[in-house]
């Protein structure tokens, strides 16, 4: 059996992770500044990660949602603790698309209503609802084409307000990523957020913050939402959740209350995602982690904003992009390939920084380094 050749794959087989570095079949040394899509939020190999979830495999891998699972009402008081929302209620399920797909389900369970606002150059999920919701007609199949979503201009409060006013009894929710991650690290303006929150408020439909990507702390702060200083009723999360292991989830307001069968998952919540997700906190916590996203992101931003060939820098704590004319395009695989530097991509041109929340300025300044190399060949 052949694998579907689904993914564009460079020719580096990785074997060895360790802190921000992976090293490949051959021993080269890489500086991943990328973590698998945002994924690495405590380094590779963390040896607390390793401990937590070596000792939960030698007692208890897995048991369904049927029994009493302590070990998930340990992550919901840290997770709450962690990202202040300690009123929230948590549900745990296995990715960031089911995450979105539970938190739409839930806001349309809610208030009984249909149609989703979403916005342009949006990315959500694969899945039902959530590739729904996202702005990529090409990884829509027919099936998954809906009347119920609403793609409106990113930023722009005048075309929000109108919708509302169009048709907001019709509104279930509004799903949002505070800052676009695959749409090319664009911001959301904290008075359009706000603006969400009170249209969604007067309207009672349900504000979703899409964390998936820039949650969790890459921002600098445990939730980029937080920085409008208003509070979502859902937060999605997953990738850097888990540090590799595969685990979503949501964060749920009080104002829903659940019943018996609303949500479900056969995987979601179980004891080793939880031992791997209660790691990431405890060393998000210990290690000041989020305060270090901050000023190694910070740090970064302000080098680069000196480099004349950049058309643009974007971006908050480790959640970075660098806007390249046309003709530089090459230059993020040759960061791969001759200075052996991961880092993501963005259509059309923006290299994508997403390294681990523990990053140092010195590994900082290995990339600025390389950048500038690089930049100084045209």
């Amino acid at each position: 059996m052949k694998l579907f050749d689904v993914y564009p794959v460079n020719a580096i087989e990785i074997q060895k992770g360790q802190g921000s570095y992976v090293f490949d079949a051959n021993g080269t040394k890489y500086l991943d500044l990328y973590g698998g899509h945002a994924v690495i939020s405590i380094g590779h190999t963390n040896p607390h990660y390793v401990n937590r979830l070596t000792e939960q495999l030698q007692n208890l891998g897995f048991y369904s949602n049927s029994i009493e699972i302590p070990i998930q009402k340990q992550l919901a008081t840290l997770l709450g603790e962690v990202s202040g929302k300690a009123n929230y209620q948590l549900f745990l399920c296995n990715s960031g698309a089911e995450a979105n797909e539970n938190a739409l389900k839930l806001a349309s369970f809610y208030n009984k209503r249909k149609k989703i606002v979403a916005f342009k150059n949006a990315f959500h999920g694969r899945t039902s609802l959530a590739v729904a919701a996202t702005d990529n007609p090409k990884i829509v199949a027919p099936v998954n084409e809906t009347d119920n979503v609403v793609f409106l201009p990113f930023n722009d409060e005048i075309a929000l307000e109108k919708a509302f006013a169009d048709f907001g009894n019709e509104i279930s929710s509004v799903i949002i990523e505070s800052i676009q991650g695959v749409g090319g690290i664009q911001l959301a303006s904290d008075s359009f957020l706000q603006k969400i929150r009170t249209l969604t408020t007067q309207y009672d439909a349900v504000f979703i913050a899409d964390e998936v990507q820039c949650g969790y702390g890459r921002s600098g702060k445990f939730y980029a939402q937080d920085y409008s200083g208003d509070e979502a009723d859902i937060y999605t999360m997953a990738k850097g959740m888990g540090n590799g292991f595969p685990i979503g989830g949501i964060s749920i307001s009080e104002k829903f209350v659940p019943w018996h069968g609303e949500l479900g998952t056969t995987f979601g919540g179980n004891h080793l995602a939880c031992a791997a997700a209660l790691a990431v906190l405890e060393v998000i916590k210990k290690d000041n982690l989020m305060n270090n996203a901050l000023e190694v992101g910070n740090y970064v931003m302000n080098e680069l904003k000196s480099f004349d060939k950049i058309t643009e820098v974007r971006g908050k704590g480790l959640m970075i992009g660098i806007d390249l004319p046309v003709e530089l395009k090459a230059v993020k695989d040759k960061l791969l390939f001759e200075n052996k530097i991961f880092t993501g991509y963005a259509a059309p041109n923006v290299i994508r920084l997403l390294p681990a929340l523990n990053v140092s300025k010195v590994e900082a300044d290995m990339f600025l380094e390389a950048l500038k190399m690089q930049l100084n060949k045209y």
